[in-house]
């Protein structure tokens, strides 16, 4: 239960934090949202891995660090937790917000962007907290915040920058309830996100397979 509960805690506070602050013309927005899953990395990584992304929890139990049998609860553990920080940003600020693709920007073009800064953050993920070659290292929340940094720096204005279903399904899903929102993106946000997971737990089991 305590591993629930810190997935729901991480993937809230993250969540909220993408919820109230990519709405805003600040240029730092990228650097707040990676600094705030970096804090909830530090503060859970040690009871629940830290995931709050149901990519990387797909990836580190096809790579064997999470029973599969737990992989169905973490992924509700997060999606609650989205949801209900998405309910509280739109509390707050007094409108939903929703993550979307850019202006003129195809699926094809969002869904690339999707799953290859997925993938790069899953990798980072496999590698700095579930390796042994790396085991109790001090930096794995500062590598794995910072990957979201460049994702969202890079490719935020592309995709909607995502990179996580939870952070593309609960504020869709809030927004689609309570404010005559759509759920056409929806599909982005877990197709390419999912398929990174997938591919970089693969390509993780072939470096450790391969490295000395």
């Amino acid at each position: 239960m305590k591993s629930y509960l810190t997935e729901f805690i991480g993937t809230f506070f993250l969540v909220l934090t993408v919820c109230l602050t990519a709405p805003t013309p600040n240029p730092l927005v990228p650097l707040a949202i990676g600094a705030s899953l970096m804090i909830m990395v530090y503060m859970g990584g040690h009871i629940s891995g830290g995931h709050y992304n149901p990519a990387v929890s797909l990836a580190a139990a096809i790579r064997g660090a999470l029973p599969m049998g737990r992989l169905a609860p973490y992924w509700l553990a997060q999606l609650f937790g989205a949801v209900v920080a998405a309910l509280a940003a739109r509390y707050a600020l007094g409108k939903p917000f929703a993550c979307a693709p850019g202006d003129g920007v195809g699926a094809g073009q969002a869904l690339l962007i999707e799953f290859l800064y997925t993938f790069a953050l899953c990798l980072v993920v496999l590698n700095v907290a579930t390796s042994k070659k790396t085991e109790g290292n001090s930096y794995y929340g500062l590598a794995i915040g910072f990957t979201i940094v460049v994702a969202a720096f890079a490719g935020g204005r592309i995709s909607g920058g995502a990179f996580n279903p939870a952070v593309g399904l609960g504020p869709i899903f809030v927004n689609t309830l309570l404010a005559g929102g759509t759920l056409s993106n929806a599909w982005l946000y877990i197709v390419g996100p999912l398929l990174g997971g997938v591919v970089a737990a693969l390509v993780f089991k072939v470096q450790e397979a391969t490295s000395s």
